[in-house]
C-alpha cells in the first residue's frame, strides 16, 4: 500500500507540475518565483523550479527541446541573436517574426511579456545629470569631454561595444577606464568616474546618486523580457493561459530595478521578494 501511494504521488507530479527554469541571476530568480507563484494561486497545478542553470540560454533551450522544462524567462534580444543566430540587431518591430520563427522551429510560445527592456544604457551620476541638464545620450555628448567613463573590460573589445557607442553619439570623453563589472558603481559614488555602462534594471539603479540615461537614438538593441513556453504545455494545461495573459505589462524597468535590489544587495528571499510584489498588484491574497 505504501509503495502504490508514492508510485501515484510520483505520477500525479509528473502530470500536474509545472516546470520552470531561470538563468543564473537574481533577476532570473524573481521572474521565475513570480510565474510560478501567480500559477500555484490561480490554478490546481504545482511548480519545479530550477533556478540558476550554467550557460544560461544556450543550456535552458536545449532542455526546453527536449521537453526537461515547460517554460522559462527569457529576453527577446538574447533569443533573436543566441537561439535564431540572427546577425543584425533585435528591434520591438521584429518581434512578429521572432514569435512566428520560435513557434516553428520548436513549437514555443512568447507569453507574459511582463513590459520591461533589460537592455544596456548609461548611468551618470546624479549631480551631474542636475548641473549639466543631461537626460540622454545625445546631452552626454556635450560635456564628455568633461567627464570620465568607466566600463567592464570586455565592452572595450566587443564590436558593439565601446567604440561603436562613441561612433554612433560623438563622445570624445576626457579619459576611459576599464574596470570589475563589481566595483562601476562605488566608482561613480566615489567621483572616481562619472559615467559607465549599466544594465537598465540593476538593483543598484534604484539608488538616488545614479541616473539612467535615455538611448535617444536606440543604439541598444532591444532586451523585453517574457516566459517562452512550451506550446505543448500550454494545450495539455490550457488554464495557464489566462494565469500568463495577467503578468502582461506589470513591470517597468525601475520596478524589476527595485525587486533585483532587495536579493541582490538586501540578500532577501526571491520566493519572498515575488510574493510581495504579486500581493501589492492585487494577484494574490495577502
Amino acid at each position: 500500500m505504501i509503495i502504490f501511494g508514492v508510485l501515484g504521488m510520483q505520477q500525479y507530479s509528473k502530470n500536474d507540475t509545472i516546470h520552470i527554469a531561470s538563468k543564473p541571476v537574481s533577476e532570473g530568480y524573481i521572474l521565475a518565483e513570480i510565474v510560478g507563484t501567480l500559477i500555484e494561486a490561480d490554478t490546481d497545478l504545482k511548480v519545479k523550479y530550477t533556478h540558476g542553470v550554467g550557460g544560461g540560454t544556450s543550456n535552458i533551450h536545449p532542455g526546453m527541446v527536449r521537453g526537461d522544462f515547460d517554460m522559462y524567462p527569457e529576453y527577446t534580444g538574447t533569443s533573436w541573436q543566441i537561439v535564431l543566430k540572427h546577425k543584425e540587431d533585435y528591434k520591438n518591430d521584429k518581434f512578429p517574426m521572432l514569435s512566428a520563427e520560435y513557434k516553428d522551429k520548436y513549437h514555443f510560445l512568447w507569453k507574459g511579456m511582463f513590459g520591461f527592456n533589460d537592455t544596456y544604457s548609461i548611468g551618470i551620476r546624479a549631480d551631474l545629470a542636475k548641473e549639466y541638464g543631461i537626460k540622454t545620450f545625445t546631452d552626454l555628448a556635450k560635456y564628455a569631454g568633461q567627464l570620465t567613463f568607466g566600463a567592464e573590460y570586455d565592452f572595450f573589445e566587443r564590436e558593439d561595444g565601446y567604440k561603436a557607442l562613441a561612433n554612433a553619439y560623438n563622445y570624445h570623453f576626457k579619459k576611459v577606464v576599464d574596470m570589475d563589472n563589481g566595483l562601476k558603481y562605488q566608482a561613480l559614488f566615489d567621483k572616481k568616474i562619472d559615467a559607465m555602462t549599466v544594465f537598465t534594471t540593476d538593483g543598484q539603479l534604484s539608488d538616488p546618486r545614479v541616473v539612467v540615461l535615455e538611448d535617444d537614438r536606440n543604439f541598444y538593441p532591444s532586451y523585453m523580457a517574457g516566459m517562452v513556453v512550451r506550446e505543448e504545455t500550454l494545450q495539455k494545461h490550457p488554464e495557464l493561459e489566462k494565469v500568463l495573459h495577467r503578468l502582461d505589462g506589470i513591470l517597468d524597468e525601475s520596478t524589476m530595478a527595485q525587486l533585483n535590489k532587495r536579493v541582490e544587495i538586501d540578500k532577501e528571499d526571491p520566493k519572498q521578494v515575488a510574493k510581495e510584489f504579486l500581493q501589492s498588484k492585487g494577484l494574490v491574497v495577502k
